[in-house]
């Protein structure tokens, strides 16, 4: 699919690749391209074994494939590939119920589509602290999204 192809591309410049567990910046165990491990911030890594490079793209996969199923159940009007990968990694990184939840859902639901950008870049922090990083990723979604 075209458009898991396309937020793959957006994802792993920005997720890195680590095959061993990691701490993501807010805590969470997390290993290969961002693929979480846990909920329970700052757990013990050593429960977690590494990984090789393939065990890491199919992690990525399934990952990307669930954030599809939940972009395609939330967003009920038609979407470009381009749109549909913006909020596949959208979705991936912070997660299906950000989205559901989200003003940006709205907005495309109502057909704004002009207005999405805006609100990619309203998702900018974590645990309020502004990321120069998310603002690059929100960045490359909205990107995404008008090409």
């Amino acid at each position: 699919m075209r458009s898991l192809e396309l937020a793959a591309e957006i994802a792993k410049p920005f997720e890195g690749l680590r095959l061993e567990p990691y701490h993501d910046p807010v805590g969470y165990p997390t290993i290969g391209y961002g693929h979480l491990l846990s909920r329970k911030p700052w757990a013990d890594l050593s429960q977690w074994a590494d990984i090789d490079e393939h065990e890491a793209e199919r992690l990525l996969q399934n990952d990307m494939q669930s954030a599809l199923s939940s972009v395609r159940n939330l967003i009920v009007v038609p979407l470009t590939d381009e749109q549909e990968a913006a909020l596949v990694d959208f979705a991936f990184n912070c997660g299906a119920g950000n989205l559901q939840a989200s003003t940006l859902r709205r907005v495309i639901n109502r057909r704004e589509y002009s207005d999405a950008p805006a609100q990619f870049m309203r998702w900018v922090y974590a645990r309020s602290k502004k990321l120069p990083g998310l603002v690059r990723r929100r960045k490359a979604e909205s990107d995404m999204w008008l090409s």
